[in-house]
């Protein structure tokens, strides 16, 4: 699978740092919610139940979890890019630095806060890493990929969404409130947030006071 370099040195110049900077906060908020242990995102359940069968940190689990999906990019001929390898390797490196000594607190409240810092930790990531626009997380990319073949988005990230979540709870994994809260939220925050963090699709070169990044003073 070849790896395709979605833009020039300038641009990605531009990018990079947002992409890496959404990415950390993606795994920042997982390991907030890891630690809040209320339930976890679909994926996180299926991590977290391969690390407790395994015994291998979670966030490593992510990264090979993450390989493997992509290999099921192959068939589908989908083309990753310098953001869908980022996305495997810093969200999961970032999670288990975390993890090392962030502390799981005991007061229901401030387990309560934990657990939300996961959905708004991942999607204002999603925000910035989604609005570099330098490739699509593993997971993404197979959603997109079969949804290309004449299946609805929806039905697909849903049935991708079970299985994982199915998977993880067999395997020990959190499902909890928390679980339900990231399912019911990503998706509004990252609807919110992207249009604010993201930059303009790679090959347009707009205005800069149309630029909602620019014109906010957030680059």
């Amino acid at each position: 699978m070849a790896i395709v370099r979605t833009a020039p040195w300038p641009e990605l110049r531009r990018r990079l740092p947002r992409l890496v900077f959404g990415l950390i906060f993606c795994g920042t908020g997982i390991a907030f919610q890891i630690q809040g242990d209320l339930g976890l995102g679909p994926w996180e359940v299926l991590h977290q139940g391969l690390s407790d069968r395994t015994g291998v940190p979670i966030g490593t689990v992510s990264i090979l979890v993450g390989f493997v999906v992509l290999l099921g990019w192959i068939p589908l001929r989908e083309k990753p890019g310098i953001g869908t390898l980022l996305n495997i390797l810093v969200i999961g490196a970032t999670t288990d630095v975390w993890l090392t000594f962030l502390p799981q607190p005991d007061p229901l409240w401030l387990r309560i806060v934990f657990m939300a810092m996961g959905p708004i930790g991942f999607g204002l990531g999603s925000g910035f890493y989604i609005g570099a626009g330098l490739g699509p997380g593993p997971r993404d990319g197979l959603m997109t990929g079969i949804a290309a073949r004449g299946h609805s988005v929806r039905v697909v990230r849903t049935g991708i969404e079970v299985v994982a979540l199915s998977l993880g709870w067999l395997l020990g994994g959190t499902v909890g409130i928390g679980t339900v809260v990231f399912a019911l939220t990503i998706g509004p925050i990252v609807h919110r947030t992207l249009p604010w963090l993201g930059l303009p699709p790679l090959g347009d070169d707009p205005d800069p006071e149309d630029d909602p990044v620019t014109a906010t003073g957030a680059e």
